[in-house]
């Protein structure tokens, strides 16, 4: 009852490995030395924008928190509400 067909010892050979010869020129030999600098530059601008945007998003949240509690702690309510009820220790 067993299957006919091929030995279960004989495997086909791994495909062949492909090899910067094989592929042809990459990118980076492709351009040219000052065009890589530009976009490595390119690259480092946008990242060190993304970096001060993050920056000033952060400083703006920081703010508008700042601004939010100088409200709350205008407002009596808020204050009696969020005190300590425990006025004893304060004697």
């Amino acid at each position: 009852m067993g299957k006919k067909g091929k030995p279960q010892g004989q495997r086909r050979p791994a495909a062949p490995t492909s090899e910067p010869e094989q592929q042809g020129a990459t990118l980076k030999e492709l351009l040219g030395a000052d065009v890589l600098n530009k976009l490595k530059a390119q690259a480092d601008r946008l990242t060190q924008e993304d970096a001060d945007r993050k920056e000033r998003e952060r400083k703006e949240a920081e703010e508008a928190k700042k601004r939010e509690q100088k409200l709350k702690e205008n407002d009596f309510s808020y204050l009696l509400n969020n005190s300590d009820p425990n006025w004893n220790k304060y004697k």
